[in-house]
């Protein structure tokens, strides 16, 4: 013997019958906390930022770091020696 049962209802009124909780307000305060952290973490990873974080505290800025890079290496292109 076989007995099939169609239940027409929505996950809100199967909810209710069975008597679980409706969680629908803490899945949005979730999800808004998890964009939040998101949106953080990613501001966090500009190259701004990394950059602030890597640099000594008085190379903070782009030029700076370039003017540096650019002070490695000899004047006039080719380096000569003061003796010949």
């Amino acid at each position: 013997m076989k007995i099939k049962f169609d239940i027409d209802c929505t996950p809100e009124e199967a909810r209710t019958f069975l008597g679980l909780p409706d969680v629908g307000p803490l899945q949005t305060a979730m999800l808004a906390e998890v964009e939040k952290r998101t949106k953080a973490a990613l501001d966090a990873m500009s190259p701004e930022a990394i950059l602030k974080t890597w640099l000594p505290a008085g190379m903070q800025s782009l030029d700076e770091l370039q003017k540096m890079f650019w002070a490695q290496f000899p004047k006039g292109g080719g380096a000569k020696d003061k003796a010949g």
